[in-house]
């Protein structure tokens, strides 16, 4: 992290903290001394201080705190669906330590002004870090460059730029984006959905649209564009980031891209990892999402691609709504689902139980990874000796039923409400400061 980069502060007026018999990435057991907000050592039969706090890890794991690349925390203009507060006590409930917030907020963070105080209220709020994303364009209107300059040399130091939400539709402006953002290392997460391909589009284009008789959400209107943006990548020799990747052919178009060495990163969600369009059916707009719930063939597809690497990390695209927005008839309510507060009982439950991924690969696909990508050089760091103490302890053993009601976000929009899900955090430590005990928000 530079110099005049932000970061939130180091706990170093809390106690030192000794992290006894957990295993670091689910492997073997080892203590995790805390001391002074950094990781003092990592070792078997550490010794601790006299004053230090003893946390008995048996049978837990211990990872670096989640980094989610893709969370829309509705602030500034949309407080009645999120805070930062809130959405940040959110992700600490989920074992975050930092979130990067999407400019889809009013007004939008198009400028240095705005993403400067999406900045300052995430270090006022001290749950976790908040990176704010940049605008592409100007109002995400898709006709001008927003000032990415000012927002990359801003305090808030903006490394990512999407306009999610909405696509950046033009080739020459995505183009232009992507010329713009290599000269400091950013890259353009890109929304992909041909708009025109998805005019009136009510669910994933398929068998379950037609006998619901839905609009069609064709799964070529994705694949279409990231075709075109990773080529568009290749040319100009910068970076590509694929937000909430859903479909088969979308894994196919960047498993080719990655094979001929273009700059491309993607993210799959949880939801995308579980649900289907099946889910649909009951006309429950809690499964309404952007994209659509796709098929069974599609949640398997996205499966192997992130087992192999293809799809390089989970992303929660975490997106409350007020209750109003969503109880409503399927064509008229809003898009999206909350997934901060279950995204890693999801990843253990389709990846890791299932065999697909280790505890060490979800440390890379939920902290080191997002924060490479991010360029957020405080986080995703190894458990190792002098590292920021950014720690979750995550119980894999519990199974609970998902009750959205106790969840931190103000959004109750949660489509595995009832759902069986394994995992508790036993706790989170930003920068060596607890922000979570047992599953609880410790109040500061």
């Amino acid at each position: 992290m530079t110099a005049d980069q932000t970061a939130p502060p180091l706990a170093t007026d809390h106690a030192p903290l000794l992290i006894r018999g957990g295993r670091p990435y689910g492997e073997d057991v080892q203590d995790v001394l805390v001391v002074k907000g950094r990781i003092e050592a990592v070792g078997t039969s550490l010794e601790a201080p006299a004053e230090a706090e003893i946390v008995d890890a048996d049978g837990c794991i211990v990872l670096p705190g989640l980094v989610d690349l893709h969370t829309h925390l509705r602030e500034p203009g949309g407080e009645e669906a999120e805070t930062i507060e809130s959405g940040t006590r959110a992700a600490a409930r989920g074992g975050f330590t930092a979130v990067h917030a999407m400019a889809n907020t009013t007004p939008v963070a198009d400028t240095a002004g705005v993403v400067e105080q999406v900045a300052r209220r995430g270090e006022s709020s001290g749950w976790c870090s908040v990176r704010p994303v940049g605008a592409v364009t100007v109002g995400l209107a898709g006709e001008r460059l927003a000032e990415l300059d000012a927002m990359a040399n801003s305090r808030a130091k903006v490394r990512v730029f999407s306009d999610d939400g909405k696509c950046v539709h033009d080739p020459v402006l995505m183009r232009r984006a992507l010329e713009y953002v290599k000269s400091f290392d950013g890259v353009i997460a890109q929304h992909a959905q041909d708009p025109r391909l998805t005019e009136g589009a009510q669910m994933h284009e398929g068998v379950v649209s037609a006998e619901l008789g839905l609009a069609g959400w064709p799964a070529v209107a994705e694949e279409s564009i990231i075709a075109r943006d990773v080529l568009l990548a290749q040319h100009v020799g910068s970076r590509l980031h694929v937000c909430h990747l859903s479909t088969a052919g979308s894994v196919d178009i960047v498993r080719w891209a990655k094979q001929r060495g273009i700059a491309v990163t993607a993210e799959v969600t949880p939801h995308h990892l579980l649900l289907t369009d099946e889910n649909v059916r009951d006309f429950d707009a809690v499964y309404k999402v952007n994209p659509p719930l796709r098929t069974a063939a599609d949640v398997e597809a996205v499966r192997e691609g992130l087992a192999d690497g293809t799809i390089d990390i989970v992303a929660t695209d975490h997106a409350p709504h007020p209750r109003d927005a969503k109880d409503r008839e399927w064509d008229q309510a809003a898009m999206g689902m909350t997934g901060l507060e279950t995204a890693l009982a999801l990843v253990q439950r389709t990846m890791v139980d299932e065999g697909r991924l280790s505890w060490r690969e979800v440390a890379r696909v939920l902290s080191e990874r997002p924060a490479e990508i991010g360029r957020d050089e405080d986080q995703g760091q190894q458990l190792a000796a002098g590292a920021p103490a950014h720690v979750l302890v995550w119980d894999p053993r519990p199974v609970r039923t998902t009750d959205p009601a106790e969840h931190s976000s103000r959004g109750r929009n949660s489509p595995f409400a009832g759902l069986e899900l394994p995992g508790l955090n036993r706790l989170t430590l930003l920068g060596g400061r607890p922000t979570v005990r047992d599953g609880a928000v410790v109040e500061h």
